[in-house]
């Protein structure tokens, strides 16, 4: 990782950049509602896929510059992290990712519909498709795991954060659900030293949250 990297970034503030074996990311925070958005790279090959096009149309552009991207994955239907996805598009011919489950939320068409399991491709990189069922119908998580095992990282959108899990708007099924998927996709199969770049916000890791599980769970939200 970059000694520079924190995950803490400001909008109207630079984006900060991680280099990894493998993968470059990019993170910048867009919008009243502070959203990331992150730009991921094969450092082998160039190309480029882009994580919530999320707002400020000419900020995202910027950030892309000359990146060759050729994927656009949109973590779930909730407007504040598609506000820009139809401008990133046209500007790249991108094609665009996201959940069925979420897909008609989405101010363009789904050109490639993904399910649990399912994995994405940047490049000579893979990213491995979590379905977390709670924040939307749709949401999903994407897993990238580094070639010689000292690296995971987890795009988690909303559905989990530093001090817990995506709102769910006081609905019980609704947090259950949730919590049972972010525990069961996550926390069991991932490493402590996973590291969480969620939807908005600072990052973390797996281990720094999992003492909290149970507290989550108790409290409900």
């Amino acid at each position: 990782m970059s000694q520079q990297y924190t995950g803490d970034v400001e909008v109207g503030g630079p984006p900060q950049r991680r280099e990894l074996p493998g993968l470059t990311v990019t993170k910048l925070a867009v919008s009243e509602m502070a959203n990331d958005v992150y730009l991921l790279t094969s450092t082998a090959t160039g190309e480029s896929l882009l994580v919530d096009a999320a707002a400020d149309p000419a900020a995202l552009l910027a950030l892309i510059g000359d990146a060759d991207v050729r994927t656009v994955v949109t973590t779930h239907g909730h407007w504040d992290h598609h506000r820009a996805l139809a401008d990133v598009v046209r500007a790249t011919g991108a094609q665009t990712v996201a959940h069925p489950a979420d897909a008609g939320d989405l101010p363009v068409p789904v050109t490639r519909p993904v399910e649990h399991g399912d994995t994405v491709e940047v490049g000579d990189q893979v990213l491995e498709v979590v379905h977390l069922r709670g924040h939307t119908p749709g949401s999903i998580a994407l897993v990238w795991r580094g070639a010689d095992g000292a690296d995971t990282l987890v795009f988690t959108g909303d559905s989990l954060f530093p001090g817990g899990v995506g709102n769910t708007q006081g609905d019980s099924a609704r947090f259950t659900s949730l919590i049972d998927d972010v525990e069961q996709r996550l926390f069991d199969v991932l490493p402590d030293d996973t590291w969480v770049h969620p939807g908005h916000g600072a990052d973390t890791t797996l281990g720094a949250e999992r003492p909290h599980l149970a507290e989550w769970r108790a409290r409900g939200w």
